[in-house]
């Protein structure tokens, strides 16, 4: 039942935590996962049943719409302490928001807002003992939606099912990585659904990604879907570079996903006077610019890996290495930055951090 500004949700506790099984101080990345999760179902046009339940296997038929005709959208986010013990989320209401671009252009129901904070907080508040507090360790948060008729004609479901269930995290890239840039394969097109955090678009990913890692490099850089010259994310990360003093990153549009590490990258750039452009970059720029000495810092932003610098890009049987990261000012200064204010050691002028 909602109200205007809360959702019951019915609480089943495990009886048996398992948080003696992780190692705090060896965390990977999403391969362990909290003793909870949330979800709600979307049927007779509205959401209801929201529950809190162990975690565990998800049963459906074999003829879920989802496993078929990809309805389904996911968001990532984290959750910290900060120095005082006290549990903050970083920009939920931006990844309410996305959430519900995706669903749309998906033909899928929005999420309302009270579903999407309450089951956020009170799930991570029954599971608040899972939140590593090492640097660079956070709890990662994956709400995701699915079409769940079990219907195989081709049509938007008219049933769904909305979960988020949490894993503590460490650092999702322990080096600076090497990108290729793919100028066979295509991410995105214009029109179509690569601003979205839909399913597929890392299905389609994963094959060209995993021909650049036989040949040495970690990522791919993806390239616009009409000539391939100009440079849009790497990887599942949005892109940047500092050239001559500016930071430069592609426009949004429907083949570039609003990042909102992007955002708060961007917002800091501008707080400090430094000169932001968001324009068309393409890899004939970025390679003079190499060739000049004016190239100096590449890095992916996401809310996995938040800051990673880039350390080598290749294109065309050719590796332009770039300056060691350890001379980086603005890429170290912004990931300092942005985790002083995730441990309440700056002030937070923009309102960023949501405290459970």
């Amino acid at each position: 039942m909602v109200t205007k500004d809360t959702v019951s949700i019915d609480v089943h506790k495990t009886s048996h935590s398992r948080i003696s099984e992780l190692d705090f101080n060896n965390i990977s990345f999403g391969k362990q996962f909290s003793d909870h999760m949330f979800m709600a179902d979307f049927k007779n046009n509205q959401w209801g049943d929201a529950q809190i339940v162990p975690y565990g296997p998800v049963m459906m038929s074999p003829s879920t719409s989802a496993l078929h005709y990809g309805q389904a959208i996911f968001e990532g986010m984290k959750a910290y302490k900060n120095d005082k013990g006290e549990v903050l989320l970083f920009r939920p209401l931006d990844n309410h928001k996305r959430i519900n671009i995706s669903a749309e252009r998906m033909c899928m129901p929005a999420i309302p807002q009270e579903y999407f904070l309450e089951g956020l907080k009170q799930l991570i508040k029954m599971d608040e003992a899972w939140i590593p507090t090492a640097p660079g360790a956070s709890l990662y948060i994956r709400p995701f939606i699915i079409g769940t008729d079990e219907f195989i004609g081709v049509k938007p479901s008219d049933t769904y099912r909305f979960y988020i269930f949490t894993s503590p995290a460490g650092v999702y890239y322990n080096k600076p990585v090497k990108v290729l840039v793919e100028t066979s394969f295509i991410r995105a097109v214009e029109g179509g659904v690569g601003y979205v955090k839909a399913s597929g678009n890392y299905g389609r990913s994963l094959f060209p990604t995993k021909l650049a890692q036989q040949r040495g490099y970690d990522q791919i850089i993806w390239t616009d879907a009409r000539n391939h010259r100009y440079l849009e994310e790497s990887g599942t990360m949005n892109l940047m570079f500092v050239i001559d003093d500016v930071l430069i990153t592609a426009p949004l549009g429907d083949t570039i996903l609003a990042g909102i590490t992007r955002d708060s990258v961007l917002t800091l750039a501008r707080d400090w006077k430094m000169k932001v452009q968001e324009r068309k970059i393409s890899i004939d720029e970025v390679i003079d610019a190499h060739k000049k000495g004016t190239l100096d810092e590449a890095f992916g932003t996401g809310t996995a890996a938040t800051i990673a610098p880039i350390s080598q890009i290749g294109f065309e049987g050719k590796d332009y290495i770039l300056p060691d990261t350890k001379g980086r000012i603005f890429s170290n200064r912004v990931a300092q930055e942005l985790e002083n204010i995730r441990k309440g050691r700056a002030a937070d002028i923009h309102n960023w951090m949501y405290k459970i």
